[in-house]
């Protein structure tokens, strides 16, 4: 299998470099397509990247929930109209999926939100712009399956909308490394992003207050 995609990214990322401040307020994290069955022809290698990945995002997805930042999953409905969210992480988690132990790992809970997506990016035709509206969200650390395709397309958009981006690379993979370089390049230079490890980001300030009484 290949290694992991983020490693070019990473090698380039002073390991000693000081920790990057994330504010609490105003600032959500989105996972992409992980809940995803990775059922196509030629998948095993994108399997590989993104089990590689699935401990370090859940790592991050933790401290993100501890500090108060919500979660967001953006997922693909597949072409199935008839779907929901539940019926998806069924599918993608059962014995069947080569992606089984990605999803298994990063699969919700009750208390992250999650819409989805008919095409490539998260905002295209969904929910997302005002469901981050209504959490008075302002930047957004994107994370997730693939980066060169609905992680870039959803970076793309973020920034057009004026969102500060974060996209740690260790949380991103694609079917190759040179295509996620590739997709980092492009977040770091076109949208200003910023793709520190996900080790790095930390996260400051309050935690938030009107979401921590809504739960």
């Amino acid at each position: 299998m290949g290694r992991s995609n983020a490693g070019g990214a990473k090698a380039r990322l002073d390991s000693g470099a000081a920790s990057v401040a994330v504010p609490v307020a105003g600032t959500a994290i989105l996972l992409i397509d992980v809940i995803n069955d990775l059922a196509f022809a030629g998948s095993a290698p994108l399997v590989a990247q993104a089990d590689a990945m699935a401990a370090p995002l859940a790592r991050l997805k933790r401290r993100a929930a501890a500090a108060g930042v919500p979660t967001i999953y953006i997922n693909d409905n597949f072409g199935q109209w008839r779907s929901d969210f539940r019926r998806t992480v069924a599918h993608c988690t059962a014995r069947s999926s080569p992606g089984r132990r990605i999803s298994q790992r990063l699969r919700p809970t009750a208390r992250d939100y999650f819409v989805l997506k008919p095409k490539h990016s998260g905002f295209f035709d969904t929910g997302l712009d005002t469901l981050l509206e209504a959490l008075h969200v302002r930047r957004v650390i994107l994370t997730g399956i693939a980066g060169n395709i609905c992680v870039l397309f959803t970076a793309n958009d973020a920034y057009m909308r004026g969102y500060t981006i974060f996209a740690p690379a260790d949380c991103i993979v694609s079917n190759t490394t040179a295509e996620n370089d590739h997709a980092l390049r492009q977040i770091t230079t076109v949208m200003k992003g910023n793709v520190a490890v996900s080790a790095r980001l930390t996260f400051t300030g309050p935690r938030d207050r009107s979401r921590a009484r809504s739960r």
